[in-house]
C-alpha cells in the first residue's frame, strides 16, 4: 500500500491506513460480488428468468454505485483505491465461478458473496470505531444492511 497523502483529518496516519487497507478489502469484495452479479445477469435461464434477470440487474447496479463510494472513502482518508483485477483477485474473500452455473445454483453463490460482504464490512468495525471514524461506520453500516436484505431476499428464492 502506497503511503499516504499529508491530510489532518482527525484521524492518525496509523488509523488511516489500517482503515484504508479494510475498505481495500471491501472494494476487492463489492466489485468481485458487482461482476458476479452482472454476468448471472446476462447469462441466467429457466422458469425465473424474468425474476432473477431483473432482480440481478438491481442488485449489480447498487453494487457499482457502492464500489465508487467506497473507493471514494479510501480516497478521502488519503490512500489509492485498488482498481485492476488482479489487485481485486488478491483482495477478494469471493472467488469467483466458473462457466454458466444453473439458475439456483447462481441465487446460491450470489448469497454466498453477499454474505462475504457483510463480514468484510462487519470485521472493520473495530479500527473504525478506535479512530471515531463516523463517516466510514456510517458507510459499513448501510453496506451491511443492503447486503443482508439483498441476501435475505436471494435466500427466500431458494426456499
Amino acid at each position: 500500500m502506497a503511503k499516504a497523502q499529508k491530510i489532518n483529518i482527525g484521524i492518525d496516519e496509523k488509523q488511516r491506513k489500517a482503515i484504508a487497507q479494510g475498505l481495500n478489502r471491501l472494494l476487492a469484495d463489492s466489485y468481485t460480488l458487482y461482476l458476479m452479479t452482472h454476468n448471472f445477469h446476462w447469462n441466467v435461464k429457466g422458469p425465473m428468468f424474468n425474476t432473477l434477470h431483473l432482480m440481478f440487474e438491481g442488485q449489480y447496479n447498487e453494487l457499482a454505485l457502492a464500489v465508487d463510494l467506497i473507493a471514494e472513502r479510501i480516497r478521502a482518508l488519503g490512500y489509492p483505491a485498488p482498481g485492476t483485477y488482479s489487485e481485486f483477485m488478491a483482495l477478494s474473500s469471493i472467488k469467483e465461478v466458473k462457466g454458466v452455473p444453473s439458475a439456483t445454483t447462481m441465487i446460491q453463490h450470489l448469497v454466498n458473496g453477499q454474505e462475504a460482504v457483510i463480514r468484510t464490512a462487519r470485521s472493520l468495525f473495530d479500527v473504525v470505531e478506535a479512530a471515531h471514524d463516523e463517516p466510514t461506520a456510517d458507510i459499513l453500516t448501510q453496506r451491511m444492511q443492503l447486503h443482508e436484505k439483498s441476501a435475505w431476499m436471494l435466500r427466500s428464492l431458494l426456499e
